[in-house]
């Protein structure tokens, strides 16, 4: 770019001696003569100014020294997509194979031409493309108008970041062009997002996968975009300093990972306007400063209608620092994997590493992943996993085991968990206890103040190896067994009627009429299913 510049290029990306920048001015600056371009670098370090010369404000920059007056020969303005691409792609020809000549007929004329075979070559080579990586090749736009669809159509992934993209029409133009395009990563380049109309219908119709981290996009230009990725999947919105200001309406519906690390200014709030996304399974939280949670529409024990897909929690490098963030999780109707490394109450290299571990995973019921370690597996066990809202109809049929609830699902107890609740359970059993716990569920009532740190403590004493064993259940009274089912279902003692049906005995069903005798009296057996109603 020589000294006599014409076109308008404010707003224009550039690269000077591998540093970035947008050019913000273009014209005289006195009383030096000749034309000069007023940049702001992307690096704040790399610049001596605000924009400002001898008291006259040329233009503005973020950050007091991020301007640079720079002559217009001295900066690198990119090169077109398909030039990227030929400079990357393209084999050089051997030096006898560029000098060969060859006749072809163009029309009905012979026409000798060299370096033919060469040409057919280079365009054989590049219809092949499929994933691309233009990564800081100084890429500028699309260049040439169907000149990416003629010469380059298979292409399906391509990675363009950090590159000299200024808007976000220079990407619909290279995208327009490629029609089986699933993979796109544009990060760290500084766009400018429509403000009106979304992207053309179609442009985007196959991307399955958008990187825009560290391009300076907010959170209204995204949802103003989105209308045009109808098949997005994963989308990542690193560093870009993002406030979730509204809900999504009708975009982003079918997400199923979304990246919001690095943008500190997020909070449990605003996270809430993003709690319905139906698909989303993956969500990444790292470094957003994040304290505390606490989903509204769940009481304790109960789960959340609030992101109803996630199975995967990315909390790392954040300022969790207390137990009660930690017992919300447990909330999430389908989490199975977290990741909290990097936190106050997480810190690596404390002794109490492997007991907050522990601790983590006895609060989380579900959790089979804790930090990309696999909770551990080990023995198969039953174990209580019931609750009310389970029961549709008025009648259970509970199958008698020797570690015996109320209803018993075939589950797999990784080792680990159950060494973890078990120690859990111990380390609290005290409190437990002045709490009004008790080992007779009659005599069981645990207060507010303890249930609410401890959600999840009374179902592990259900479940525990230590309590409800098939000998201890096999000595309680009818009535007993009764006012249990009865705080557990909500149902009054009077109403409930039980009975009890053998494999020994297909087809018999017996009442257990006498509420004083054991069950043992009716010689219940392990394997035989007890049916109650109401």
């Amino acid at each position: 770019m020589n000294d006599t510049l014409t076109s308008d290029v404010t707003g224009r990306r550039v690269e000077v001696n591998g540093e970035h920048a947008t050019v913000r001015f273009s014209g005289i600056v006195p009383p030096v003569a000749g034309l000069w371009l007023g940049v702001e670098w992307d690096n704040p370090e790399r610049g001596k100014h605000d924009g400002s010369h001898e008291g006259t404000v040329y233009f503005k920059c973020r950050h007091p020294t991020g301007g640079s007056f720079i002559r217009p020969n001295k900066v690198n303005f990119g090169v077109d997509f398909l030039t990227a691409i030929k400079n990357r792609y393209v084999l050089e020809d051997e030096p006898e194979e560029e000098e060969k000549e060859q006749t072809v007929i163009i029309g009905n004329k012979p026409v000798e031409t060299i370096g033919f075979d060469s040409v057919v070559k280079q365009q054989s080579q590049l219809s092949k493309l499929q994933e691309v990586s233009l990564r800081n090749c100084a890429v500028n736009g699309a260049g040439d108008k169907r000149g990416i669809a003629q010469v380059c159509p298979n292409i399906r992934s391509i990675d363009l970041s950090k590159n000299l993209l200024s808007s976000w029409d220079d990407v619909i133009a290279i995208a327009d062009q490629l029609k089986h395009l699933e993979v796109l990563n544009l990060s760290e380049n500084k766009l400018r997002f429509p403000s009106g109309l979304p992207s053309p219908t179609g442009t985007f119709s196959m991307l399955k996968v958008l990187v825009l981290n560290r391009t300076g996009v907010t959170w209204a230009e995204v949802l103003r975009c989105a209308s045009g990725w109808p098949v997005l999947e994963k989308l990542y919105l690193e560093s870009n300093n993002i406030i979730i200001s509204e809900r999504p309406a009708d975009v982003l519906q079918t997400v199923k990972l979304l990246d919001l690390s690095s943008n500190q200014l997020i909070d449990e709030n605003q996270l809430f306007l993003i709690a319905y996304l139906p698909r989303l399974e993956q969500l990444i939280l790292s470094d957003i400063g994040i304290s505390s949670l606490h989903f509204p529409d769940a009481g304790i024990g109960c789960k959340t209608a609030m992101f109803p897909s996630l199975q995967y929690l990315v909390l790392n490098d954040n300022q969790i620092s207390q137990w009660s963030f930690i017992n919300e999780l447990d909330k999430l109707q389908s989490l199975h994997a977290l990741s909290c490394a990097r936190n106050p109450l997480t810190e690596e290299g404390s002794k109490d590493a492997q007991t907050t571990r522990q601790f983590i995973i006895a609060k989380i019921g579900q959790l089979r992943t804790l930090n990309k370690c696999v909770v551990s597996a080990g023995v198969a066990r039953r174990f209580l996993n019931w609750k009310p809202s389970d029961c549709c109809k008025k009648q259970l049929r509970l199958k008698m085991e020797k570690c015996i609830g109320v209803v018993f699902l075939q589950m797999i107890q990784p080792e680990e968990r159950r060494g973890a609740e078990l120690d859990y359970r111990k380390a609290f059993g005290n409190e437990w206890k002045k709490a009004g716990g008790h080992q007779d569920p009659d005599k069981d009532r645990p207060n507010e103040e303890f249930l609410a740190a401890h959600p999840r403590y009374q179902s592990l004493c259900l479940s525990s190896t230590n309590g409800f064993f098939f000998s201890w259940i096999e000595s309680m009274t009818v009535q007993k067994v009764k006012g249990f089912l009865s705080r557990l279902l909500k149902v009054s003692v009077s109403e409930l009627l039980l009975s009890y049906e053998s494999p020994k005995m297909p087809g018999r069903e017996i009442e257990l009429e006498n509420d004083q005798q054991s069950l043992q009296f009716y010689s219940i057996e392990n394997g035989d299913c007890l049916l109650v109603r109401w």
